[in-house]
Order: structure tokens, then C-alpha cells, then sequence
């Protein structure tokens, strides 16, 4: 049998089976899973990209 495993919620931080008995898994309830749905689709989450940004080639 393998060992219990606890992780933190990405949320909320609290600690959390990551098994699949927890079917929220990472996250410790609907409530911060949808949280952070939500974030995704309000582009919250964002990779910095070291390309400077595109000239508008319409503007010539």
C-alpha cells in the first residue's frame, strides 16, 4: 500500500489527499478549483515573453 500523499491546495493552501478519492484533486474543493477556472478564463494567469512586442505592419 502506498503512503498517503498531502499537497498543498493551489489556491488556498491547505493540505489535501492527492488521491483519487478527492475528486478535486489538486485543489481541495469545487470552490477553489472554480476559482481558479475562473482566473484562466479572465487571462489572470500570463508567461512573460522576452520577444518585444510586434510592430503593426498596417500602420505603413
Amino acid at each position: 500500500m502506498q503512503p498517503l500523499k498531502n499537497v498543498a491546495c493551489p489556491h488556498c493552501g491547505k493540505l489535501t489527499p492527492f488521491t483519487p478519492a478527492n475528486k478535486w484533486r489538486p485543489f481541495c474543493s469545487e470552490r477553489c478549483k472554480m476559482i481558479d477556472l475562473g482566473a484562466w478564463a479572465a487571462e489572470s494567469y500570463r508567461v512573460a515573453s522576452e520577444d518585444p512586442p510586434a510592430e503593426d505592419d498596417e500602420a505603413s
